[in-house]
């Protein structure tokens, strides 16, 4: 149906004419005829759609951004397709970054907004199951741990985010087979929940006693930027390895971000963008085209991305790699999201989780049937979550700073890290793991010594492992 520019169907397209729309407050309620798009048609809508009114809400021009809001709403589902369950949680985070300018009425409307810990816990299990990603980086990581401690007879291990005690046990287990008997081993789990680390310590307890393994669990609650060093207990004589999944990106705000308030005229204007080049339908995945407009916005010269502050503007970033450097591990393995989440502007950000969560949401759409409550509950509580914190939030309340694989290899390079490959023995388990997925669309691949995780040819998340230089 959709072919390249300049094809002569696509000047003949009804949805040329959605492009050139000007959304205005002539326009008036949505219009019967959304309802009857066909789904490649109502994909391509929500995003111009979506665009057009981030514009509007970057610009502070609240009416226009309340119509578009409007037909978004009217054509979006959080139970639809792929398209239409993006644009849903996409809708709530710009309604949300509207609403924070007046903060009586936000804090009004989020006061009975409860979280449960166990329903935290909950999604983070469930991602783990649903999708292969951590599972591949426990396989990487607890492989480059078995390589780097060969021969070592008191092993620490440092995990700064400790929800997930199925790496550790498969690890003790991997350790008790060692050929020269397993090493006294010492795990310091860090997180916010007590709760969390009670059952981690007991898991792995149990385990280690049942395999007969020396073993201490040390817990630390605390926030990740509130982490007192001390009280991880690092002694002389140990070979320490730290294992980070999902959390440093949390410490990129850069000072003068906290100290900065809100403005409301911080993007360029996209409406010029032509709706048959934004996108070309794919299965209700994001397409080329995004990918070009978006690599030529974020070379733009006030973009984060090509700003040297953004690598180092960070004093938290730079004070915590400083102390994690400090404790001379032999090996530290780093996971994190391979997305470019922390662009300066509202619609570079905008643009690249649009992509990038097309493809986690894509990921669902082909394991798990749309009525299924795990995948609303991961969408909603988690990628839901993230989105609204990427797209609505600013300065110190913005956590989900994403980056790429080459800011990371760049900031611990001059952080006093040295990359460490991971081996083919690892990259190995990890395929095999893959191909027991049962999915063809997940794929890994080695880059710079480091392995990044892909649904289809988009990179989602990348295992890196690290050693003090001298």
């Amino acid at each position: 149906m959709f072919q390249e520019e300049g094809s002569s169907s696509v000047t003949s397209s009804p949805l040329q004419l959605f492009s050139m729309m000007s959304l205005s407050p002539s326009i008036g309620s949505p219009y019967p005829w959304l309802r009857e798009l066909k789904s490649e048609e109502r994909g391509l809508y929500l995003i111009q759609l979506l665009l057009t009114c981030a514009n509007h809400v970057a610009a502070g021009s609240l009416e226009n951004a309340n119509i578009a809001l409007e037909q978004i709403s009217l054509l979006s589902s959080p139970d639809g397709d792929t398209m239409q369950r993006i644009a849903a949680y996409f809708t709530e985070a710009l309604a949300d970054r509207i609403l924070k300018a007046w903060p009586g009425l936000h804090k009004a409307l989020n006061a009975t907004r409860i979280t449960l810990i166990s329903e935290e816990i909950l999604v983070q299990k469930l991602f783990f199951e649903l999708l292969p990603f951590l599972k591949v980086s426990l396989v990487l990581t607890n492989q480059a741990i078995i390589e780097a401690m060969e021969g070592e007879k008191m092993v620490h291990i440092i995990d700064l985010n400790a929800a997930e005690p199925v790496q550790w046990v498969a690890l003790i287990q991997a350790l008790s087979a060692r050929p020269e008997g397993p090493p006294h081993l010492r795990i310091t789990g860090v997180h916010q929940q007590k709760e969390v680390l009670d059952q981690m310590a007991y898991r792995l307890s149990e385990e280690a006693e049942k395999l007969d393994i020396p073993f201490q669990f040390n817990s630390v609650v605390s926030r990740l930027d509130d982490l007192n060093f001390e009280k991880l207990r690092v002694k002389t004589g140990e070979a320490l390895a730290i294992s980070s999944v999902l959390q440093l990106h949390s410490l990129l705000a850069s000072d003068d971000e906290l100290l900065r308030k809100r403005s409301p005229l911080e993007t360029k204007n996209l409406n010029g963008i032509h709706l048959s080049r934004v996108l070309q339908i794919n299965q209700n995945t994001l397409g080329e085209p995004l990918e070009k407009d978006l690599a030529r916005h974020s070379q733009s010269p006030d973009s984060t991305s090509s700003s040297p502050i953004s690598l180092n503007g960070s004093a938290k970033m730079d004070s915590f790699l400083n102390a994690l450097w400090g404790l001379t591990p032999k090996l530290m393995v780093i996971t994190e999201q391979d997305s470019n989440h922390n662009g300066s502007t509202l619609m570079e950000r905008l643009l690249e989780a649009l992509y990038s969560y097309a493809a986690l949401f894509d990921c669902l759409e082909s394991t798990m049937p749309r009525t299924s409550l795990e995948r609303l509950k991961v969408e909603k509580m988690l990628f839901g979550e993230e989105i609204k914190n990427i797209i609505a939030c600013e300065g110190a309340e913005r956590k989900e700073r994403h980056e790429k694989l080459e800011k990371w290899i760049q900031r611990l390079d001059l952080g006093g890290f040295g990359n460490v490959p991971l081996s083919y023995y690892g990259m190995l388990q990890a395929r095999q793991l893959l191909q027991g997925f049962g999915c063809d669309g997940y794929k890994i691949k080695e880059e710079n010594g480091c392995v990044v995780i892909c649904w289809q040819d988009r990179t989602l998340f990348s295992v890196s492992a690290w050693r003090c230089k001298k």
